[in-house]
């Protein structure tokens, strides 16, 4: 039987990228990774009910709690070493990483984001303000990103991306909802087998 990679997915909110991941380990379309610990910046996300429900350790490591950006990031370290996590996933995490975390887990994280980098990202560009942006814009075309996590909001390198028809009469929460359900839900869980599949290989 082949080895999993071990993978920690970090939630903020709802937690409908972290479903995404959940099916798409039920189906067969995750084979060379598994989800084994989901860590949540906010005590009250959905995204813990969904890990619970699913049956996968969950923590919770607020941010607010911490008396600086260091305490934060060594309990997410510390909560990682624990269940030996080789790959993070951000989905929906929204907490910002710093350079010393990033640089430990280099090429070991990465992050979906509801736009084409290099269009409408970086500090500022988040939720439903990167939705609010591309319609402002006009864009005819917008759709998701997933990269590598460097200490740049959105600067790592591109893994996966998938354009996203703009349609007349959009607001920003419904081009949010298409941008997710043909984007960052199709592209996250293959760009998380991709990655899974590079380390496995890379330890054999």
């Amino acid at each position: 039987m082949k080895k999993k990679v071990k993978l920690a997915v970090f939630v903020s909110g709802g937690g409908t990228n972290l479903q995404a991941l959940i099916d798409a380990q039920a189906s067969g379309i995750i084979s060379n990774g598994e989800i084994k610990l989901v860590i949540s910046s906010n005590p009250g996300a959905y995204a813990l009910v969904r890990a619970e429900k699913a049956g996968i350790p969950a923590s919770v490591v607020d941010k607010k709690l911490c008396k600086s950006q260091t305490e934060f990031e060594n309990k997410l370290s510390e909560e990682l070493e624990k269940h030996g996590i080789e790959l993070i996933v951000l989905a929906g995490f929204m907490c910002i990483l710093s350079e010393r975390f990033t640089r430990l887990y280099d090429r070991r994280i990465i992050n979906v984001h509801p736009s084409l980098i290099p269009s409408f990202c970086g500090k500022g560009f988040y939720g439903i303000r990167v939705h609010e942006a591309a319609l402002q814009k006009g864009v005819k075309v917008t759709g998701a990103t997933v990269h590598f996590v460097n200490e740049i909001p959105d600067g790592g390198e591109i893994i996966m991306q998938k354009a996203v028809s703009v349609r007349d009469g959009d607001t920003p929460e419904l081009l949010q909802k298409r941008v997710m359900r043909l984007a960052e839900w199709k592209i996250l869980p293959a760009a998380v087998e991709k990655v899974c599949a590079e380390i496995a290989e890379k330890q054999r």
